[in-house]
């Protein structure tokens, strides 16, 4: 598993880094679109979908990209979006978290579906706007997801289960 792991790494950097230091971001933002697409295919799948059926949560993920990078760019500062999606992240974040797994069940699939594909452009747009602001910016906010996702790995392995 860490051997397919690492080679998918350096594969993904590959092509990541050629996009994430090119002098303009837009090679970066259709890379990071890419991902996001492929994403929201496999966000169809974990909610019940066929892999075919699951195309239908990726068009509609690239098309709402496309259309707010189109309409609006990514140069525009966004703050009142950003504010309501943290507070969204928080809020229903907890409310999942105090109520457990079994909660998430009763929601609807097309609410799940539509959540994911929202929640997806929103952190396509927000890795996009980070590399419009710079490299510096993006990578000391990807560096930070790093850190708390290792961390919360390596916890869980000493501690999972436990209480």
């Amino acid at each position: 598993m860490l051997k397919q792991r690492v080679i998918t790494a350096i594969a993904l950097l590959m092509v990541l880094l050629p996009a994430l230091f090119y002098p303009s971001a837009e090679p970066f933002c259709v890379v990071a679109l890419l991902l996001i697409v492929a994403a929201a295919w496999e966000w169809g799948q974990l909610n019940g979908m066929g892999k075919r059926m699951a195309l239908l949560p990726a068009i509609a993920c690239l098309l709402l990209c496309l259309g707010v990078w189109s309409v609006w760019g990514l140069t525009r500062l966004m703050l009142p979006l950003w504010v309501l999606t943290g507070a969204f992240w928080v809020l229903a974040g907890a409310w999942l978290m105090a109520r457990g797994v079994p909660a998430w069940q009763p929601i609807p699939t097309v609410v799940r579906q539509v959540l994911g594909v929202l929640l997806l452009a929103l952190s396509w747009l927000a890795v996009s706007q980070a590399r419009v602001i710079g490299i510096n910016f993006l990578m000391s906010a990807m560096v930070l997801v790093w850190v708390a996702d290792i961390a919360a790995y390596f916890a869980g392995r000493k501690w999972g289960g436990r209480f």
